[in-house]
């Protein structure tokens, strides 16, 4: 029986020729999502604990110390420099080095920022008694040895074209200034993550700019050899002074370890569950391959049963074909899947980080060859089991194969319940919110699915008699005949269909999402703006303060208004975040809609309230309130209500004269600074603010489309990575309607030999087959955008209830471009089988019997 499945797998190559590609394709996913997985856990893991093995024990404050100037520690922050001097002097200590690191940003030759991401840093140079720091290895030049300098990592050097004794601008969250380089050198990851800076200055003005003079964030410790580490811990704790800890450069590494595999863990569950799609569309078209397969040799494997072959041998012998193409398919996917990882490091990876080697392990082999071995004897199993159930006898007799089963009403009154049962749970789960809300949608859009899939053979007929008049008015023969011909066996015209439905459903519903959450974002963040500019962090890490807006005063009719955060109030009783900000000039910056009172009262010192907190404590214009802070108390009077988006990222929800703020803290955090230029926005208005702020690189000048590009610009990016993750799934649903089109050519080739005998010309019978093909794509586009589009009105009704100001949009651009692609991959599958299709030979195919 093995022997006859390999022949009868030889035989019909070419037919299943398209089943393997499809497994080929799911296959590829799976490992490549493995390999990439494995292989960059694996890099960033050793890039996070590369340099902890040199340091045997680091020496770190308590929390409760605080680690940075204003901490609410009791004390000054970091370690200070005797404690650094007493480990230097304990047994087994063969040095003990200071650390101090902050943010510091560099500037470019141009003044923009260097780098990305929040991973800006700056740190001292600790050499040793060599004139040597063991943390850096220097390829130009040496470390700072004066205050003025800096030494920079090899990668931002490079980007920024710096040699050895050039000016680079530096910005901290002191300010900026400009330093000489010094020196170039290479670092491990514990000072250093992919995609950001690494500046060092002398101790003495790293402790200036970041921490205090004569204090250290942490120290590292290192051991003399032949030193036992856990007996040095000890002794190193006990020499240790009160609010300090220390803790195993191997713990320290485990912990980086963990923090490190956090995004690529991430980024590899996304790509696992594109896998997982792909596979499930993969599973129609192996099913409707074994299907068509299995019926067009229902006479050969009656004559099997007939000679003396058991019910169970000639599954066996049909489970082994769908065995041996899956392993051929799993093996091929698992080679090209391992390219494909190499491809993700490439487009994933950060553009200075080095490359990773691939890891492929057991488990990755297994799970890819078990996949696709197993996914297509389970999707052929319905098929067999269909075509055993035939008898010998009638099975013989038969001329034309017949549609295996009609869709009865069994089948069809369980997918109506799915369906109904799914559409139901998900305007429940819609409509009345709650915990669970999103769950219910998610098991509800999955039964919905399901049902529409089932009840796709239905579905196809009014579709069909839908859109009949225009195929007709366009081809009155080739239309007519399309439509017959998608209509002659609806299970196979569903199964096909379904497949381009999934990945439509998927398509279309994250535009959904997509659309309104931008414009949710973009009316978040510029709707209430009405300044020119807005002054801003350029990356994370850079903390402003109010004297960061204090040099914009210089500018002449310029109008600025810091927006100083100061959180830890008790109002009236209630938690509050007050936000300071300039009375004479805050009308002019931000759009405040007062609803009652006047904002003219914050120059008179009291407060301005949004709706949504003064509604639910009760609060109204003119009532006097206890305002507490850190054992200080007052009172303040409201002076203004206004009307407020919850989820807007500029418009406090308490406005306060920044004097108040002044009064109960003295560090707040500024979040922003609005400006306003008298000659609006412009280029020369913008260079004077960029350079009245010092040239900084930390900050960051944006207008109106540069803050809408910033707030929401991910939202894109990310759709457009997830859209070509889902176009592994149409090229595999395209597919699926090339081989059922190719199928069915094969069915029925003494039809269309007498079509050509009745003078079709070869271009009809290619237009009769891409109309087909238009059809099932238009089915499949139809139905999973129809889905779509409810199941993400359903995932954002759940946003309504905690992103205030959540609204459905429909982008109609980008649904419409979604079922041009599908019609288009439809059409280009159907080119092959309609060119088989016209080149079959007349009086040979008429001839057939």
């Amino acid at each position: 029986m093995f022997r006859t499945a390999l022949r009868n797998v030889s035989a019909h190559r070419a037919r299943l020729l398209m089943t393997a590609f499809a497994v080929m394709l799911g296959v590829t996913f799976v490992s490549g999502s493995l390999i990439y997985g494995d292989s960059t856990n694996r890099a960033a893991t050793a890039r996070a604990t590369a340099g902890y093995e040199r340091i045997a024990v680091s020496v770190f404050p308590d929390d409760s110390r605080g680690v940075g100037p204003g901490a609410d520690g009791g004390g000054p922050p970091g370690v200070d420099a005797a404690t650094v001097a007493a480990l230097a002097k304990v047994a087994g200590v063969a040095a003990a080095t200071g650390r101090v690191d902050g943010f510091a940003a560099v500037a470019d030759r141009d003044g923009r920022l260097l780098g990305h991401g929040p991973s800006h840093k700056g740190g001292n140079f600790a050499p040793g008694a060599d004139g040597k720091d063991p943390a850096y290895r220097f390829t130009r030049g040496s470390g700072p040895t004066r205050d003025d300098g800096i030494a920079l990592d090899e990668t931002t050097a490079a980007k920024g074209g710096y040699r050895v004794g050039d000016t680079v601008r530096v910005g901290t969250n002191r300010g900026a200034a400009s330093y000489t380089l010094s020196g170039i050198f290479r670092t491990d990851g514990t000072t250093r993550p992919a995609g950001g800076s690494l500046t060092l200055f002398t101790d003495a003005t790293a402790q200036r700019l970041f921490l205090q003079p004569g204090r250290y964030r942490n120290a590292d410790v290192t051991a003399s050899p032949g030193t036992d580490v856990r007996e040095l811990v000890g002794r190193v704790e006990s020499a240790l002074p009160p609010g300090t800890g220390a803790a195993t450069g191997a713990r320290l590494a485990g912990i980086q370890a963990n923090l490190a595999t956090n995004d690529s863990d991430t980024m590899s569950q996304i790509l696992v569950g594109f896998a997982a799609v792909a596979l499930f569309v993969a599973t129609f078209l192996i099913s409707n391959t074994f299907t068509m397969l299995v019926s067009r040799r229902t006479r050969e494997l009656a004559l099997m049963r007939a000679v003396g072959a058991s019910r169970r041998q000639v599954r066996r012998v049909l489970l082994t074909e769908s065995l041996v193409v899956g392993a051929l398919a799993s093996a091929a996917g698992l080679a090209v899947g391992t390219g494909v990882a190499a491809l993700l490091q490439t487009v994933f990876a950060a553009d200075d980080a080095p490359a990773a080697p691939l890891v492929l392990t057991p488990g990755t082999v297994l799970t890819s060859l078990l996949v696709g071995t197993v996914l297509p004897m389970a999707a052929a199993w319905l098929p067999i089991r269909r075509a055993m159930a035939i008898p010998p006898v009638a099975a013989l007799g038969a001329a034309e194969p017949a549609e295996p089963a009609r869709t009865g009403s069994p089948r069809t009154g369980l997918c109506a319940a799915l369906l109904l049962a799914g559409v139901g749970a998900a305007v429940y789960g819609a409509l009345d919110p709650g915990r669970d809300a999103r769950t219910v949608i998610g098991v509800g859009a999955a039964l919905a699915l399901t049902g529409a899939i089932g009840l796709i053979p239905l579905l196809a007929r009014p579709f069909v008699a839908l859109v009949r008049p225009l195929l007709t008015r366009l081809h009155p023969v080739h239309g007519t005949l399309a439509a017959r011909n998608t209509l002659r066996a609806p299970r196979r015209t569903g199964a096909t269909a379904a497949a381009l439905a999934i990945a439509l459903t998927l398509a279309s519903g994250l535009s959904v999402l997509g659309a309104s959450a931008t414009r949710y974002l973009d009316r978040a963040t510029t709707h209430d703006f009405t300044a020119d500019y807005l002054v801003k962090p350029a990356e994370g890490g850079m903390r402003m303060t109010p004297d960061t807006a204090a040099p914009l005063g210089k500018l002449p009719g310029t109008r600025f208004s810091p927006l100083d955060q100061s959180t830890g109030y008790r109002l009236g009783g209630v938690s509050s975040v007050l936000t300071g900000v300039d009375p004479a000039t805050i009308g002019g910056l931000l759009r405040y809609d007062v609803i009652e009172g006047s904002l003219d009262s914050l120059a008179e010192g009291r407060i301005a309230v949004a709706d949504f907190k003064a509604g639910p404590a009760g609060w109204r214009v003119g009532q006097t309130l206890p305002l507490e802070r850190d054992g200080r108390s007052g009172s303040v009077t409201i002076g203004a209500v206004y009307r407020a988006d919850e989820q807007s990222n500029l418009l406090p929800s308490i406005t306060a004269p920044d004097s108040l703020v002044a009064r109960y803290d003295s560090t707040p955090s500024t979040a922003g600074v609005l400006v306003a230029t008298p000659g609006g926005a412009g280029r020369a208005s913008l260079v004077g603010i960029t350079r009245a702020l010092g040239d900084n690189p930390a900050l960051a000048v944006l207008d109106r489309a540069a803050v809408r590009a910033r707030d929401s610009g991910d939202i894109g990016d990310q759709l457009n990575v997830f859209y070509a993750l889902l176009s592994m799934a149409l090229a595999i649903a395209a597919l699926g309607i090339a081989n059922t089109l190719a199928m069915s050519v094969l069915e029925r080739h003494k039809e269309i030999g007498t079509l050509r005998a009745l003078g079709v010309d070869r271009s009809g019978v290619s237009r009769m087959i891409r109309l087909e093909a238009l059809l099932l794509g238009g089915l499949g586009a139809t139905l999973g955008t129809a889905l779509g589009v409810f199941l993400g009105w359903a995932l954002g009704r759940t946003l309504q209830e905690s992103v205030a100001g959540y609204a459905l949009v429909l982008p109609w651009g980008r649904l419409a471009v979604g079922v041009l692609v599908a019609l288009a991959g439809a059409l280009l599958a159907s080119l092959w089988p309609a060119r088989r299709a016209a080149r079959i030979d007349i009086p040979a195919a008429t001839a057939a019997q």
